[in-house]
């Protein structure tokens, strides 16, 4: 499987790799923390490490390191303006549950 973008997800990396002026593309991954477990990460890359997984979608790479891709796989991610807020969204089929703020979640 893959990590994917939508295409407004797409569009706003690429607006954002465009204004930083350097990068190969966006790091998606976990951590472990909050009231759920685990936490999504996201971050630019200027340099890929040792096994990550490069994944090209709507012409931006999502790159993943292995510990991540296990519980992300087959993750899209969509950016969503509602409102005054906005910001990327996990759609992540492996995703048990999450806690009530919407910050942490469990596979």
């Amino acid at each position: 499987m893959a990590v994917t973008l939508t295409d407004a997800a797409a569009n706003r990396v690429e607006s954002f790799l465009a204004n930083r002026g350097k990068g190969l593309g966006l790091r998606v991954g976990i951590k472990t923390t909050g009231c759920s477990g685990l936490a999504y990460v996201l971050e630019f890359v200027d340099e890929l490490a040792e096994g990550d997984e490069i994944f090209e979608t709507q012409g931006v790479k999502v790159i993943v390191d292995a510990k991540s891709l296990v519980y992300i796989d087959g993750t899209e991610l969509d950016y969503t303006k509602e409102g005054l807020n906005e910001g990327f969204k996990f759609k992540n089929p492996n995703q048990a549950d999450e806690c009530g703020c919407g910050e942490s979640f469990t596979v």
